[in-house]
């Protein structure tokens, strides 16, 4: 069975539809402290939700330069490392770190008895040091694979160690209403609820589109990549990134259904986040604007969080209607996992918890492609002519035209 279905019969619920809040019957809003925050795209998810930002802990100028815009009544702290004790009323901690640092800080003595050396580590520290209900980790789906799975282990053991159930899923950003697709494990600890009502109550399917789609819809793919892969996307873009550690952007590309290849303007990159257009201008102000694009592509995408956040305002206990196989050390772990006190478990359930519709991209963008470069085509051509890569019908072609038209 495709990875991306539900195994037959495991949860009958509706899929998640945006709703308003209503504070007369949902549960009470959480008091969020967010590590590593970044541009705030978990922090404007939860707010969204109804949820209160109590503090931010970043260190990189241009991200703070943004919080401070955007959240002008939060406290950031830069270090997290000099951050031991959170304001009284923080319940829940959010953040992400590499998933390396897993691995890091598996070796030795491990995470919460060891030298807390890693990022992960400072996570567990501030953990054990407050009073915390909720931990929400987002991660990409490498750590699930990680060092055959010891890397899940050491996160696991640890919130285990520490009295906390846990769940965690992989899901796609695109059933979002955003064309993009991104792919992260959403992990939760907690020790106030079930955690499968939150992350597991939810299920649809999108539409599979065949690859082969050129001339009907926009297709993103990566002009940096290929040899080994183009991260081909019908009607989305691949996952954003981050771009270099000195600022050089590394946006998708576009092939509209005229032909046309090009790269999106940073406003329309911004807004498949989910943010609004210009969120990351005020970063400009402390370091150059080529940034933005590193910024925005280590960003999380504010939609997945609004729908959490959604969730922890109204759990739903059809959540727990899943079952699964038990989870055994030494091999990769599947996409979605739970331990509530009767031992860990996994199942592949579905990436879309939800599935919003959406303009076709090439008329949710907003503004023109940038033309792909000469240079950038001649050599994304010269690495495509060289590689073994199956890629749609007709690309090849429309790349040479896009050279010879342009250039």
């Amino acid at each position: 069975m495709n990875q991306h279905n539900l195994l037959s019969g495991l949860i009958q619920n509706k899929p998640y539809k945006k709703r308003q809040i209503r504070k007369d019957f949902l549960e009470p809003p959480l008091k969020v402290a967010g590590l590593f925050s970044g541009i705030g795209g978990v922090e404007l998810g939860m707010s969204k939700s109804g949820h209160e930002n109590v503090l931010f802990c970043e260190i990189d100028e241009g991200a703070k330069a943004v919080l401070s815009n955007k959240f002008k009544q939060v406290k950031i702290i830069s270090d997290v490392r000099k951050l031991s004790k959170l304001p009284e009323n923080v319940n829940t901690l959010t953040g992400g770190f590499p998933c390396q640092d897993l691995s890091q800080a598996g070796k030795g003595a491990g995470i919460i008895r060891g030298k807390e050396s890693s990022l992960v580590g400072e996570v567990f520290r501030i953990v054990k040091s407050n009073s915390i209900e909720n931990v929400i980790i987002e991660n990409v789906p490498f750590m699930l694979s990680l060092d055959s799975g010891k890397a899940m282990e050491v996160l696991t053991s640890s919130f285990e160690e520490l009295g906390y159930s846990w769940a965690y899923r992989v899901v796609d950003s695109a059933c979002f209403g955003v064309p993009q697709r991104r792919q992260r494990v959403i992990f939760l600890a907690t020790k106030a609820l079930d955690p499968r009502e939150i992350l597991f109550s939810d299920v649809t399917e999108l539409p599979i589109l065949d690859k082969n789609s050129l001339g009907e819809f926009a297709c993103g793919f990566y002009w940096t990549e290929g040899i080994r892969g183009l991260g081909w996307a019908v009607d989305s873009v691949p996952t954003i990134k981050g771009g270099s550690t000195i600022g050089i952007p590394s946006p998708p590309a576009i092939c509209l259904p005229c032909g046309m290849i090009g790269t999106p303007d940073i406003r329309d990159t911004e807004r498949m986040q989910g943010f609004p257009e210009d969120w990351t201008k005020p970063a400009s102000r402390v370091q150059r604007n080529s940034m933005r694009w590193k910024l925005i592509g280590n960003a999380v995408t504010v939609n997945v969080f609004e729908w959490i956040g959604s969730r922890f305002r109204a759990p739903n206990p059809e959540g727990r209607n899943v079952c699964g196989w038990e989870i055994r050390e030494g091999k990769k772990w599947p996409s979605s996992g739970w331990n509530v006190g009767e031992g860990r478990f996994g199942l592949e359930l579905s990436y879309f918890p939800a599935n919003f519709k959406r303009k076709p991209m090439k008329d949710w963008l907003k503004y023109p492609l940038k033309p792909l470069s000469e240079r950038a085509t001649r050599g994304f051509l010269s690495r495509l002519e060289r590689s073994k890569l199956n890629f749609p019908n007709g690309f090849e072609s429309l790349i040479r035209k896009h050279l010879v038209d342009r250039y």
